[in-house]
């Protein structure tokens, strides 16, 4: 197998966007109050134009930075109060897009996410702006410097457009959460259907994808918090592996499983973003872009996702098969026991990790002040009191503790073993599963019904996971998640740009206040 360089797969991802489309075309996006349909007034769709095509117009001088940006500051504020996924957008955005379009003049630009406006997961350290993982204890001043991944897009001269909500403390604090509520932010909904949940932490970032008011944005995950977000908005959510993206300046859970990523509305602009994101360091190996034919593709189907959930699976295999890939049914092994070791290990690392990141911010300086910070803010409890997540962790061993280093231990071999042992039994390039249920009705009372294991394996382990949009249960995304080894990131976005052309999954939400499920489609 020829080995390549991120930089390539990007070449050929554009070139393959340029011609084929990626995604299929879709409505037009909103200006500055219409719904889908209106014009932007740019003479491109914000609902699927690409970051290539931009980069296309930027450069023969047909659009700026500066158009693109105040289109889409327009566009959060027509669109957003109906989803309240950004919390705040950045005063210097446009200032950012000016010094962007006098790059574009002059022939000097940074590569391709020059002049891109980008939103950032409010767990993700910005200097100016705040950055509280949606509490109210961090909501004074902001940090003092960037997140690493956030000079590296400053570097690449991307246009930090704002912040997004997300599930406070990214879903590590109470044991019944509701997914996409925060105190600093309230509760983002979920674009296709206002009632329904956006899931998973980085809820923000999906709604705010589905809604196009950014082109691309920045989530993260422990497990289950870029992809289930991604298959539950519609989107596209690459969760990186494990080290390929700094943490550097990150609100943490887990050092041991935490990773940035990029999520977008198609492969191209996850890869390219991704690109950027990881220094575009090369990766262990590749395969053309955009060639099903001879790959073989493990199915995992996880029937308790419902029937409907399986039928989309169905008919994903069978379009796979007809592209000439290879669909054989797998089954990892150790999932119970990974289920049973994960939880206990979190408790113990968050409580290290958290009090670390704290002493370097204003506001309480470790977890026991933090929990003490909640019990006495009223507002941190409107919408559930718990932090049972924080007290366990308090209570939890120490990473010093023998019997915490063996958990670890065993849950990152039984972790690797799961994908590596399946991939080379069944000679695979690639493990396929539905990302997500359809989106369960928000409940403050109830919390979420999100027993999702498709995420598990690949984020315990550190390697790198895809969620790619595959069908609908009624008006409801469904995501197909594709998994691979260590650091075959680029492999994989090449894999899913090939899945994404061959399914043609994507159509923007239309805000409907609520609706049933039933037949997928």
């Amino acid at each position: 197998m020829r080995k390549r360089g991120l930089a390539t797969l990007s070449a050929a991802l554009v070139v393959g966007s340029l011609c084929a489309g990626a995604p299929q075309p879709r409505a037009e996006a909103a200006d500055s109050g219409g719904g889908a349909g209106s014009s932007t007034g740019l003479g491109v769709d914000l609902d699927t134009v690409t970051i290539p095509e931009l980069q296309a117009r930027m450069a023969d001088g047909s659009l700026t930075s500066s158009a693109l940006t105040s289109a889409y500051l327009r566009r959060i504020k027509a669109i957003d109060p109906t989803i309240h996924a950004v919390l705040r957008t950045d005063p210097t955005a446009l200032r950012q897009a000016a010094a962007s379009d006098t790059r574009h003049r002059h022939g000097a630009t940074r590569g391709p996410l020059d002049g891109i406006p980008v939103l950032l997961k409010d767990n993700v350290n910005t200097r100016g702006l705040p950055t509280t993982a949606g509490s109210l204890a961090l909501a004074g001043s902001p940090p003092d410097t960037d997140a690493a991944l956030v000079t590296r897009l400053r570097d690449a001269g991307a246009v930090i457009l704002g912040k997004t909500n997300l599930s406070e403390w990214a879903n590590f604090r109470a044991a019944k959460p509701t997914s996409g509520w925060s105190a600093v932010g309230g509760q983002t909904n979920n674009p296709y259907v206002l009632d329904r949940n956006p899931c998973g932490s980085s809820a923000g970032s999906g709604a705010a994808l589905a809604a196009s008011l950014a082109q691309v944005a920045i989530g993260t995950e422990t497990d289950g918090s870029i992809v289930c977000p991604a298959g539950m908005n519609g989107v596209v959510g690459h969760k990186p592996s494990l080290g390929r993206v700094s943490q550097a300046g990150v609100v943490p859970i887990s050092a041991e499983q935490d990773t940035a990523g990029p999520m977008a509305r198609n492969v191209i602009d996850t890869a390219l973003t991704f690109s950027v994101l990881s220094g575009g360091r090369t990766a262990d190996g590749l395969t053309s872009p955009g060639a099903l034919r001879g790959k073989r593709i493990g199915l995992w189907r996880l029937p308790s996702l419902g029937p409907e959930v399986d039928a989309v699976m169905t008919r994903t295999a069978k379009q796979l098969r007809t592209a000439g890939a290879e669909v054989v049914e797998v089954t990892p092994p150790y999932q119970q026991r990974l289920s049973e070791l994960e939880f206990p290990a979190l408790l113990s690392e968050f409580h290290r990790d958290i009090d670390a990141y704290l002493a370097t911010r204003e506001g309480p300086r470790n977890l026991a002040e933090l929990i003490e910070f909640n019990r006495t803010h009223p507002a941190e409890q409107t919408c559930f009191a718990g932090q049972e997540l924080f007290e366990q962790a308090l209570a939890a061993p120490a990473t010093t503790d023998p019997e915490y280093r063996a958990m670890r231990a065993e849950l990152k071999d039984l972790s690797r073993r799961s994908i590596d042992e399946t991939m080379t039994t069944h000679h695979l390039d690639a493990i396929a599963s539905p990302t997500n249920p359809p989106a369960w009705t928000t409940d403050c009372a109830r919390g979420d019904n999100d027993v999702i294991p498709s995420s598990t394996p690949a984020a315990v382990a550190g390697y790198p996971s895809l969620s790619v949009p595959a069908g609908f249960v009624d008006e409801l995304p469904v995501g197909l998640l594709l998994m691979a080894g260590d650091h075959e990131d680029t492999e994989l976005l090449s894999l899913g740009a090939a899945v994404e052309r061959r399914l043609h999954a994507w159509r923007a939400p239309r805000y409907l206040p609520s609706v049933g499920t039933g037949a997928s489609r």
